[in-house]
């Protein structure tokens, strides 16, 4: 019976250890099938994210730039804020919906980013830095709508738009492009964001824009100036340099060449954007409008993003010229079409992140584009891909306004709008050594507001503060 026992004892001991061996053999195997972790790439990747991350300062300064110093802190505080709650939607929701397996329309794991595997499939880099990354890249997309919505948003449902921007409606079309969906299946090319961050940033802006209607101030025709050119200036600086992160860093590698490309083409784009753009405004005013020059280079980087690895140099600097044409002639567009875009962005970024993603079914080398021999297809499916996009953002955007505006409100008040965001809805002022200025100004008075509780709130919270 001992004898026995033995037996059976030994057998199990066998058994186990052959299930040990069997286990440690696959887990060796798995890891073996994974590509090792490359330090330098890992390391160009996390700063390209740290330029795309500090594009959003950009962004506030540019825009803060463009609108009236009463409604600065409200422009920043959007940036601002949009930046944290897209971090929120993002690692919650986004980044599984957009970069997971699933389908061809949505991932359907890594939720709050449980089970995402150390190292990003088909890379050398930790999946933890490709998500910071491409988390720069959702926040970028609603900056974009921010602007175009500029003076009027009431703040709450800001905030509201910006968790669903990140946590749906960017995702879900990033799936289909950079996430293994249906229009990459196709062959659909967007390198670095023509379509994926800049065209639907802009339809979620022009959705927005059109549901809010015109500022009330607003005369179609001559623009409303903003308040202080040096800082649209300083975030159209900002903004190109974050470029150097965004169209460079999309190679997802420490490759020479091909960053060294990216970055040529990137910067002639926005070169010959900025030239084009003031020149036409020189020939049409007289005047070399400055802040034309900024929409150009910033139209030139839009177009040349989906392309910054496919085309030539002088390719680059082509699509500059034409992107800095298009940023120009859309804001003489936007006003005849009475569509009331604060900054602009609706040129840069949406006109601009059309003609991007044709300009790869154009001058793509290699067969790529039509001028290298690839025939009409590609051009096609990039065609399709526009349509795409804006068939998904646009009205899933409209949607979202429409709700919040009969629920919550989507627009300030006559009143809170007269008197500038920034007081009624922060609590604080931009330029307090000039406070009372507009409100005093003809355009409250022609209006016929009463704007004195405002005003006599505003005196209470600062009384006894010494200034």
């Amino acid at each position: 019976m001992k004898r026995n026992l033995r037996q059976w004892r030994r057998l199990a001991n066998i058994v186990l250890m052959f299930a040990l061996l069997f286990v440690f053999t696959r887990t060796a195997a798995a890891q073996g099938e994974q590509p090792e972790v490359n330090a330098l790439d890992t390391v160009w990747v996390l700063v390209s994210a740290f330029l795309v991350f500090f594009m959003q300062a950009g962004f506030g300064f540019l825009e803060a730039g463009f609108v009236r110093s009463k409604n600065v802190v409200n422009i920043m505080a959007e940036n601002f804020m949009d930046t944290t709650f897209a971090t929120v939607a993002f690692v919650f929701v986004g980044f599984g919906l957009m970069f997971s397996s699933g389908n061809s329309f949505f991932g359907t794991e890594w939720f709050f980013l449980r089970g995402i595997p150390e190292v990003y499939p088909a890379t050398t880099i930790p999946t933890l830095a490709f998500f910071f990354f491409q988390f720069a890249f959702c926040a970028a997309a609603g900056a974009i709508a921010s602007g175009m919505m500029a003076e009027r948003t009431n703040f709450k449902a800001d905030l509201i738009y910006s968790l669903a921007t990140a946590g749906l409606i960017y995702p879900v079309f990033g799936h289909w492009v950079w996430g293994g969906g249906w229009l990459a299946q196709l062959g659909f090319v967007d390198f670095a964001g023509s379509s994926v961050v800049h065209l639907l940033g802009a339809c979620i802006g022009l959705a927005g824009t059109l549901m809010l209607g015109k500022r009330r101030d607003k005369v179609f025709g001559p623009s409303i100036r903003g308040h202080s050119i040096p800082l649209a200036a300083l975030g159209t600086f900002i903004l190109w340099f974050g470029w150097f992160g965004f169209n460079p860093g999309s190679v997802l590698a420490a490759e020479p060449f091909k960053i060294a490309h990216v970055v040529v083409t990137t910067d002639f784009a926005a070169t010959t954007g900025a030239i084009s753009a003031i020149f036409l405004a020189y020939f049409f005013t007289r005047k070399w409008d400055v802040s034309m020059a900024f929409n150009g280079a910033l139209g030139g980087l839009v177009a040349i993003t989906a392309s910054a690895l496919f085309v030539t140099p002088a390719a680059a600097l082509l699509i500059g010229a034409i992107a800095g044409s298009i940023a120009y002639f859309g804001v003489q567009l936007m006003e005849k079409l009475r569509i009331d875009d604060p900054v602009g962005a609706f040129p840069v970024h949406g006109m601009n992140g059309m003609f991007g993603i044709l300009a790869v079914g154009i001058w793509g080398t290699d067969g790529l584009g039509l001028l290298s021999g690839g025939g009409f297809a590609q051009l096609g499916i990039q065609a399709l891909g526009i349509v795409a996009c804006i068939a998904w953002a646009f009205p899933m955007a409209l949607g979202l306004f429409y709700a919040l505006k009969r629920t919550i409100g989507l627009r300030v008040s006559p009143e809170v709008e007269a008197m500038g965001l920034d007081f009624p809805q922060h609590g604080l002022e931009s330029y307090p050594e000039f406070d009372g200025v507009e409100l005093r100004g003809i355009q409250v008075r022609d209006w016929g507001l009463d704007v004195s509780p405002l005003a006599a709130d505003k005196g209470k919270l600062f009384a006894g503060t010494g200034d």
